[in-house]
């Protein structure tokens, strides 16, 4: 058996002729495919609107949302910026965001974005959702618990301040540990209080449409038998892939492949009517390593970050039915050297020992640019004073042990070691004089000689010392420090009401998309909370809009 006989099977359309002549088993106004944050939104707010909804789920809901840190991006003036001492109007938020964006949205839906984001948090908060002003003494990947708004993406960085001062944006929602699983929580339950009825160990094969003019009037749902004891082992299976899919990922792997053996095996096909619309909102493709290697074959080796759900069903569906995509190969790489808090004020370099990115900006940002224009490898460079500093804080710094067991075990035991620049160079195979230069120009720039070449900030740049110097090991092959990665591109959609679009650019009726299975806010570059955050925005607005079909259109 190989990954790919963990993915779930899609199939073409089923073309029908008269909906009125097909033995649907169930009907409702809109059914959502995929209940993690995305689906959730949407079927809340289809419910709002005064639509029937089912959402289907090939698990028990929650998918890559659940397993998040559960970080929002908001901004626009929040109640916790404020109370934190922070001014940020929208128009702040928008300048900052379409830097990183790079118009993979239209400016008018940036914009509507930006201008309700303070709104849409809100919302969460009306669902159950919690969130908090206390933020922590520094610039990090993950605010330790106690902490829950901070810096989470470039927002301090020279190059992307522009005329604002920088605000927070990432708000963690309130809970011990990894929060996705808690913010989750409230959207399910907020799903149910609504009045959505949830199918779950349910996996949707293929859309059902009508003939001639494209219209998708339903689904195609292979479910498990609920109570069944298969039914159950494959709940288990699932729950005890994502409890290990990081530390033991080829056992993972296995239990996954068993889960999609029972459906595959015990699943019963039926037919389920959407008299207004169908919301694929399943998730990316990190879990399917035919898409990964088809679109983005530089991220391969990455490390899976996701369900076994962000397997690219929604997207396939979509594309089955003539839907266009875009930006598959757009994928985010996690190289996060901060904390320990020192790292960054060592430098990175490339394959030649020659720095090529500013080491305070958000990990992702460095990650693109080390997978796309550096073939994937990297080195951190710091002296044993930065070394002695990153092992305390990794020792006493309040650190997550995922921050701190990676950068302790790379520092301690995965470290090249040399008395010179020169031996150093040679430990890595760099070029010495590209890497005594890159050195020479930081440390000059670090004792104020002039501005650091790359941007880094006057108070983020530390002249390295005497020997003995170290390198560690950056490159998305690193054994000791996995390079975490996700997929970010989709089906294309209507910015308006998030409708799927053929590669015409129009509008195929009766489908929309949400989150990760659709381009969208976070499809250009990752910041930390920008894809809940999108959930939120893209899943409200394709749920309202699927509800609001004038029935007479469906008919």
């Amino acid at each position: 058996m190989t990954s790919a006989d963990s993915v779930t099977p899609v199939l073409p359309p089923l073309e029908v002729d008269d909906a009125a002549a097909v033995a649907w088993t169930e009907e409702a106004d809109v059914v959502v495919v995929g209940w993690g944050a995305a689906g959730a939104c949407a079927a809340i707010e289809a419910r709002a609107q005064g639509a029937s909804v089912i959402v289907v789920d090939r698990f028990e809901g929650g998918g890559a949302s659940a397993l998040s840190g559960g970080v929002v991006y908001a901004g626009g003036g929040t109640p916790y910026q404020r109370q934190a001492g922070f001014e940020d109007p929208p128009q702040a938020m928008f300048d900052y965001l379409r830097l990183e964006l790079r118009g993979v949205v239209g400016d008018e839906t940036l914009w509507r974005f930006c201008r309700d984001s303070a709104a849409n948090l809100a919302w969460l908060e009306q669902q159950g959702a919690r969130f908090d002003a206390t933020m922590p003494p520094h610039k990090t990947s993950y605010p330790p618990d106690g902490c829950y708004l901070y810096y989470s993406g470039n927002e301090v960085v020279p190059a992307y301040r522009g005329e604002h001062a920088p605000a927070p944006r990432g708000h963690r929602t309130l809970a011990r540990g990894q929060a996705g699983a808690t913010l989750y929580a409230a959207l399910q339950a907020a799903t149910l209080a609504a009045g959505a009825k949830a199918v779950t160990q349910s996996c949707v094969r293929r859309l059902v449409r009508e003939r001639g003019t494209g219209r998708v009037l339903g689904v195609e749902i292979w479910q498990l038998p609920p109570g069944h004891p298969e039914t159950r082992r494959h709940a288990a299976l699932n729950a005890k892939a994502n409890r290990w899919r990081n530390w033991r990922a080829a056992a993972a792997e296995r239990w996954r492949r068993k889960a999609a053996g029972i459906e595959r095996e015990c699943a019963a096909a039926r037919l389920v009517r959407a008299e207004r619309g169908v919301v694929l909102a399943t998730g990316g493709f990190v879990f399917n390593r035919a898409m990964i290697k088809q679109h983005a074959p530089q991220y391969a080796r990455g490390w899976k970050n996701g369900h076994a759900g962000c397997d690219g069903s929604g997207i396939r569906l979509g594309l089955g039915a003539g839907a266009a995509s875009a930006h598959l190969g757009t994928v985010s790489a996690w190289r996060f050297i901060t904390p320990p808090y020192s790292w960054p004020r060592g430098i990175v370099v490339n394959a030649r020992g020659e720095r090529f990115c500013n080491e305070q900006v958000y990990g992702a940002t460095l990650g693109h640019a080390m997978v796309e224009e550096q073939g994937g490898k990297a080195w951190l460079i710091f002296d044993a004073a930065l070394r002695r500093r990153a092992l305390k804080e990794c020792l006493f710094g309040r650190l997550w042990a995922f921050q701190a067991l990676p950068a302790m075990a790379l520092m301690l035991f995965g470290a090249r070691k040399a008395g010179s620049l020169e031996g150093l160079a040679a430990a890595i195979g760099a070029d010495p004089a590209a890497l005594r230069r890159s050195v020479e120009r930081y440390n000059a720039a670090a004792r104020g000689e002039g501005a650091d070449e790359l941007g880094k900030s006057a108070d983020m740049c530390q002249a390295l010392g005497p020997a003995p110097y170290f390198a560690l090991d950056l490159s998305i092959g690193s054994a000791l420090l996995p390079l975490a990665t996700i997929t970010l591109g989709g089906l294309r959609v209507n910015e308006a009401d998030g409708h799927v679009r053929d590669d015409e650019g129009r509008d195929i009726p009766g489908l929309y998309a949400a989150g990760r299975t659709a381009v969208g806010i976070a499809s250009a570059r990752y910041i930390s909370g920008l894809s809940l955050a999108d959930c939120v925005f893209s899943g409200r607005r394709a749920g309202a809009a699927a509800a609001s079909v004038d029935q007479e259109e469906t008919r």
